[in-house]
């Protein structure tokens, strides 16, 4: 299943990506987004978890470094059955972390400095649970992936704005073009395409981290309160350097604000997932 959703998310990701390179150069816009498109596919997969850790600068650490952390995830690696990840620290004071990787044994989790503060040690262990639940489930590719196109698409939005605007891109002449207005609707369209691409294989994949980062650990309640504490913190220092385009790789939204783009959140409701969890914890279903 999740071979299928990387193919079926590669090939929309091209097709939009074709579409933009049409509007903004017509045919050879098109040839050269094609192979583009091709080109990103490959260093996705191979690239894609090395481009989002640079991202956000985070650093790789050491058991000699950071023994109590580095020693809480081989531990939660061997109840999970998994292979050892790399770990990194995130210079953020926003308390957050993800998990990125093309498979469990090329797979790295990072947390920032800020959750490695305010959460207890059970529940900073609820949250690298769930990061190593995405490893374990192998949907860590798609993820990343959708990051990495995701941001290139915004990027390919821009110039097609600018291009528009200032009278660039594709001729009214041109066979099909739909000038001006139709590089300016695709400059709109096509990063909220990718969006909603993003949705699709996100959020059904939080609610099955949760559960499962919550069997690996073996307290449900532990990660519901680090959710609660998370979204708290992440609302009042928010993550300066976050990107749309990887916000989904998260564990909480690290967006804040009334922004058009909350609209389109690809993270569930956090009531939705706490709730689920204490229900969990509840009936000792772990």
């Amino acid at each position: 299943m999740n071979r299928f959703k990387t193919t079926l998310l590669l090939t929309l990701l091209t097709l939009l990506m074709v579409a933009m390179g049409s509007a903004i150069g017509g045919k050879s816009g098109m040839v050269f987004a094609f192979f583009m498109a091709c080109a990103m596919n490959f260093f996705s997969y191979w690239f894609s978890d090395k481009i989002v850790l640079k991202m956000y600068g985070a650093r790789e650490i050491t058991e000699a470094e950071n023994p109590a952390f580095y020693g809480m995830i081989r531990r939660l690696a061997t109840q999970g059955n998994l292979p050892m990840p790399r770990v990194y620290v995130i210079p953020s004071d926003s308390p957050n972390a993800f998990a990125t990787g093309r498979n469990p044994n090329h797979a790295a989790v990072a947390a920032t400095e800020g959750i490695l503060r305010i959460l207890s040690t059970e529940e900073l262990e609820g949250v690298m649970a769930h990061e190593l639940a995405h490893v374990k489930n192998r949907d860590i590719l798609v993820s990343t992936i959708a990051a990495t196109f995701a941001g290139a698409i915004s990027m390919l939005g821009n110039m097609l704005q600018w291009a528009a605007m200032f009278g660039g891109g594709r001729s009214d002449d041109d066979e099909g073009a739909g000038g001006m207005i139709g590089g300016l609707a695709m400059a709109i369209i096509a990063p909220i395409a990718a969006m909603l691409i993003q949705m699709a294989v996100s959020r059904s994949r939080e609610y099955l981290a949760d559960e499962s980062g919550a069997r690996i650990c073996g307290n449900p309640q532990a990660l519901a309160n680090a959710l609660k504490k998370l979204q708290m913190g992440s609302q009042m220092i928010p993550m300066q350097q976050a990107s749309p385009a990887s916000a989904h790789l998260f564990i909480v939204n690290p967006l804040t604000g009334g922004s058009l783009l909350n609209l389109f959140s690809t993270h569930p409701p956090m009531e939705e997932r706490i709730a689920r969890l204490e229900q969990m914890a509840y009936n000792r279903r772990f």
